[in-house]
């Protein structure tokens, strides 16, 4: 089963900055949204950015500091996030939405540690 497999977490500084990325392990058809959700401990997995052929669409607590981007050709989604503050502490989980079955994949998730 093809799963996709995140990269780039680790610990940061605040005011630093960490550059996710994404890849499904194959082949995937259909895709109709990228996206990064993060969960931190004792909270629930919330969105954080998606992407679509359109305009990006971000959570208000990232705005102007994260920017998500695709490569359509590899299937690869990439999270650039600048300006880190302990807040944004979690474990990131990439998830693509397809137009056909199994609809929806997420990744094992990678950790994002921000702290002096």
């Amino acid at each position: 089963q093809v799963q996709l497999v995140e990269s780039g977490g680790g610990l940061v500084q605040p005011g630093g900055s960490l550059r996710l990325s994404c890849a499904p392990s194959g082949s995937i058809f259909g895709i109709i949204v990228m996206g990064w959700y993060r969960q931190a401990p004792g909270k629930q997995r919330d969105l954080v950015a998606t992407i679509t052929l359109g305009a990006p669409n971000y959570a208000d607590s990232v705005k102007g500091r994260f920017t998500i981007s695709r490569d359509n050709a590899n299937s690869k989604v990439y999270l650039q996030m600048n300006s880190l503050k302990v807040e944004d502490t979690a474990v990131y989980y990439c998830n693509f939405r397809t137009k056909v079955s199994p609809w929806n994949y997420w990744g094992q998730g990678t950790q994002v540690t921000v702290s002096s």
